[in-house]
């Protein structure tokens, strides 16, 4: 029979949650006291072992049944036992609630994987900064998981240029995917992958990953990097996982808890509360911030720029007459585009970078620079190459 653990409160009766308690279609080993008073009467019988912690169950249990209620334990409080509990490797589930841990299929090689807490947070630009990081020394390969991926995993093993990439474009496909973005400016091979559907943990509906994991390792590099998909993180089993939260986002709200808990690194981009995920676990957080790096001289000309969010242009060298953020919405950016008067369009390889800015730049005589975001973070290169382990000589 499954092994339980149960969540109980003391604004219960001990006999209302004893008969509860009887009840599960389960091996109860346990119960732990999340809090409240007003029921509670001194030596109150549960019918099962009280748990000084909730984890000192953890190792024997396959279940986390959640008893208790309000005001015990709000949504906040629920979500962070959840998170505790699916990290342990464990199922939790209440009265219409239930959350199972994702799974991670197995990788021999030594790896790394880059997650976030959503979408637009940085993530892609820290994956391609571990990758050129990691690439000093080593053979590396990029697996991206995306939205927009191919149907079956692609590897791209020749840098992209702009002329494949708007071929790619008029042929009807994605030409903006992350391992296009990261092949594009980092020069790292990369393997494309799709995934649909994210869950509240990170877990897909349904990915190609797997498979592109097997064609990564198929070149024997010395380190694979995955690239999660917003929220969602790759399917398989690495070594260690950065997390990637950005302004706007909470890494201690719903589920986050349960990225920071089975993370190793976590990157706050333009800051965040550090105090409240080391409560939590005991791990690295740094602060990181992002800058508009063009891929080639700007040399003092009119550049329009084009960014999926806000950009700090500070620094350029260019007279920058206007700035679009609208990549990823292509009403405005149309919009944007009849008002762009530059000579030069600098742009993120993200969104509509290719089948709108760069097809509109090709037609006015405009030249086009890619941008990437290079992250500026104090002590994240040590701290990354602390993560990933040498691979042993044959």
């Amino acid at each position: 029979m499954t092994r339980a653990i149960v969540v109980i409160d003391g604004e219960h009766y001990a006999p209302v949650l004893r008969d509860a308690i009887a009840g599960l279609p389960y091996d109860v080993i346990g119960a732990w006291l999340a809090g409240g008073t007003e029921k509670l009467r001194g030596g109150d019988d549960y019918g099962v072992p009280l748990l000084d912690e909730l984890a000192h169950g953890f190792a024997r249990a396959e279940v986390v049944v959640d008893l208790s209620d309000e005001p015990v334990l709000g949504p906040h409080d629920r979500f962070l036992l959840a998170s505790r509990a699916l990290a342990a490797g464990l199922r939790y589930e209440g009265a219409d609630f239930s959350f199972e841990p994702p799974r991670y299929a197995p990788f021999p090689l030594p790896s790394l994987a880059v997650i976030g807490t959503g979408k637009r947070v940085g993530k892609t630009a820290v994956t391609g900064h571990v990758a050129r990081l990691l690439g000093r020394d080593r053979d590396v390969v990029v697996v991206s998981m995306g939205r927009g991926g191919p149907a079956e995993p692609e590897l791209a093993v020749v840098q992209p240029t702009l002329p494949s990439l708007l071929d790619r474009s008029r042929a009807g496909h994605h030409a903006a995917s992350d391992y296009l973005e990261t092949a594009a400016l980092t020069g790292v091979v990369t393997v494309g992958c799709r995934r649909a559907g994210g869950g509240l943990a990170g877990a897909v509906t349904t990915s190609n990953v797997v498979a592109g994991a097997a064609l990564a390792a198929e070149r024997n590099p010395d380190v694979v990097v995955f690239d999660g998909s917003g929220a969602a993180i790759p399917p398989v089993q690495t070594d260690a996982r950065i997390l990637v939260s950005g302004t706007g986002q909470d890494p201690m709200s719903y589920l986050n808890p349960y990225r920071v808990l089975v993370s190793d690194l976590v990157v706050l981009v333009g800051g965040g509360d550090v105090d409240a995920i080391r409560e939590l676990k005991d791990v690295p957080v740094l602060t990181a911030d992002l800058r508009l790096l063009p891929m080639a001289p700007l040399d003092g000309r009119r550049v329009a720029v084009f960014t999926t969010g806000p950009a700090v242009t500070a620094g350029l060298e260019a007279d920058v007459v206007s700035v679009s953020s609208n990549l990823a919405n292509r009403r405005l950016l149309s919009e944007d585009l009849t008002r762009a008067d530059a000579d030069v369009y600098l742009v993120e390889l993200k969104a509509a970078a290719i089948d709108l800015v760069a097809e509109a730049a090709l037609s006015r005589g405009v030249e086009l620079v890619f941008a990437e975001n290079e992250v500026l973070c104090p002590g994240l290169d040590e701290t990354v190459l602390g993560l990933v382990p040498q691979r042993a000589p044959v």
